[in-house]
């Protein structure tokens, strides 16, 4: 599938996504990168929500592993792996799979609105916000 965005031309608004879902594979994969334990990287990096009403792979409600979040200038807050002066993932090779596939199809549709924003203001740089 031929993608019709750019993410590096994208000021990060899935990054700002209050809840980020991790998965186990997830936790592995940042935990190889960084070099630390699976519990070091959880303790880290993650929050348990355990109210959320959300399906295991068993089939059973549990709790989800979020991304803990930084302040951010443009979004308020953003995800802590996410590189506020380069405005890109500061660990790509390492990101989450919900990250890897993100939108899950050929247009984003965030950055069509930025698209057309950035033309209507005639200004290549212009961050258009969709929140307060």
């Amino acid at each position: 599938m031929k993608t019709r965005y750019n993410c590096a031309k994208c000021p990060g608004y899935c990054c700002s996504y209050p809840e980020i879902e991790i998965t186990a594979e997830d936790l592995a994969r940042l935990a190889l990168h960084f070099g630390l334990s699976l519990k070091k990287t959880g303790k880290r990096f993650t929050e348990q929500i355990k109210s959320k009403k959300k399906k295991n792979g068993d089939g059973a409600a549990g709790p989800v592993a979020l991304l803990r979040h930084q302040d951010d200038e443009v979004f308020g807050s953003i995800c802590t792996f996410f590189d506020t002066e380069k405005r890109r993932c500061g660990v790509y090779a390492a990101r989450p799979g919900i990250c890897r596939d993100y939108p899950g199809r050929k247009t984003c549709g965030y950055y069509e609105f930025l698209k057309f924003e950035r033309a209507a203001q005639e200004d290549p740089d212009f961050i258009a916000l969709t929140g307060n």
